[in-house]
């Protein structure tokens, strides 16, 4: 597996140290709604000791949290109410609080297990938390690193588990759009436990048990292409990347038959085509910008109807569905789909709607992504040039004849292919995993 290294280094997206620091104080948009009352934020580097909390009687449903807004000591106090077990699958973790809860909870008996990611950035980004665990004695292990495991899922005592668009990486606590989707329904725990006790064993991920509504990765592509082409009304949908055919065709499609499609993101060129092709086709576009104190829009959700609703850790990227571990869940709910549409229709009011194709400035729109005629590579001003004849850019991977090669991507920027993560030439073509949104002159390019 190759890979194409920008000059500088990089970062993963909502998941790792960006190069642009963000703003941590509270100031973001659209931030009036959470299905919490608990408000008060523990702060991330605290070690104090936490207090069990009492033994509660499991919930049969659903519930959501909403963040910014809630903070983290609701699912801190998730994690501190275990009283036999507690598993945990995470692509990054860099909370020294949570880091804690979890080593107090092995101390008086708990049986915990944490899995990292290690293919993409687990092997930087989560050593640490890796070295302060296995110090303590707690259980923890990396995840088979033939794919990325991107999942992040915390389940207690067997009988509830939050599922998470976001990581435990406290830097981008207070300034980003995420939810966490608390499930008590019986059988999509054991599901979820059922997939931990394969992936904790080192097998490489493949779909999990489907529980009620449990929408796994890899191969989730069809199903969220499904239910996005059952709207009759409406489609709203948060994500960080805009990089899935299927994706891109369903909301298309919806919108020319006369669904009302938005589209919600923070902005990013690499997603420029993408935009303009949606808003071609009559979705509605609107992004925020990519500044510190901006929300920072890294949910990964779909609302359909206002009835149906899909929260996970999906990106619409072909990696992350067809490739990483992920894990998602559709839902009718009410107890998540009331504060879910409050928040989706607060963003898309705090947001800014963009001009469709033919109004927008051409100096701001980036060209299509499509591979310019082979014939002409040269006027690209790229190399090397992929087996379409075009330029490599963001999110590729690089073919096994172009190891060691030293060029320019499609965007101009200096790239090198190189083995990932010290990897043998040519193990394959899989796509890459997140890359940094935040920090858009450190980013990687795999073909």
């Amino acid at each position: 597996m190759l890979t194409i290294l920008v000059g500088v280094a990089f970062s993963i997206a909502g998941c790792s140290t960006p190069t642009k620091p963000r703003n941590n104080a509270a100031t973001t948009k659209g931030n009036a709604f959470s299905s919490t009352t608990s408000t008060s934020v523990r702060s991330p580097t605290s070690t104090t000791a936490v207090t069990p909390k009492p033994i509660t009687t499991a919930p049969a449903g659903l519930s959501l949290l909403v963040e910014p807004q809630a903070g983290m000591t609701p699912l801190y106090d998730f994690m501190s109410s275990a009283r036999r077990s507690l598993d945990m699958t995470m692509y990054e973790l860099s909370d020294t609080a949570a880091e804690q809860i979890l080593i107090a909870d092995h101390r008086r008996g708990v049986r915990v297990r944490v899995l990292l990611d290690h293919d993409y950035s687990g092997g930087s980004v989560n050593q640490a938390a890796y070295s302060t665990l296995s110090s303590a004695g707690v259980p923890v292990a990396w995840a088979n690193d033939s794919e990325i495991f991107h999942q992040k899922t915390i389940t207690v005592d067997g009988a509830e588990s939050a599922m998470m668009t976001g990581n435990l990486t406290p830097q981008y606590y207070a300034t980003t759009r995420d939810f966490v989707v608390l499930d008590g329904q019986a059988a999509d725990v054991a599901g979820i436990e059922s997939a931990f006790a394969t992936d904790w064993s080192g097998a490489a991920p493949s779909a999990g048990p489907p529980g009620v509504d449990l929408v796994w990765s890899p191969g989730s592509e069809p199903q969220l292409a499904a239910l996005i082409n059952s709207a009759t009304r409406s489609v709203v949908v948060e994500n960080e990347e805009m990089n899935s055919t299927a994706i891109e065709e369903a909301l298309e499609s919806d919108a020319r038959r006369g669904v009302d499609v938005t589209v919600v993101m923070t902005a990013d060129a690499e997603w420029d085509s993408a935009f303009s092709q949606l808003a071609s086709d009559g979705v509605h576009v609107v992004l925020y910008p990519d500044t510190s104190s901006a929300l920072y829009i890294h949910a990964k959700v779909i609302d359909v109807d206002s009835t149906k609703a899909f929260a996970g850790s999906e990106n619409f990227s072909t990696s992350s569905l067809d490739h990483n571990r992920e894990l998602g869940l559709i839902t009718s709910a009410a107890s998540v789909l009331g504060p879910f549409n409050s928040v989706l229709s607060a963003d898309i009011s705090n947001g800014q709607p963009q001009q469709r194709t033919g109004t927008s400035p051409t100096a701001t729109t980036t060209p299509p992504t499509s591979a310019p005629p082979p014939t002409s590579p040269a006027t690209a001003g790229c190399s090397p040039i992929d087996d379409e004849g075009g330029c490599y850019e963001p999110g590729e991977y690089c073919r096994d004849d172009d190891h060691g090669a030293t060029g320019r991507a499609g965007d101009g920027q200096t790239i090198t292919c190189e083995n990932e993560n010290g990897t043998a030439p040519g193990i394959g073509s899989r796509p890459s995993g997140e890359v940094s949104r935040r920090a858009r002159t450190n980013r990687t390019v795999h073909i």
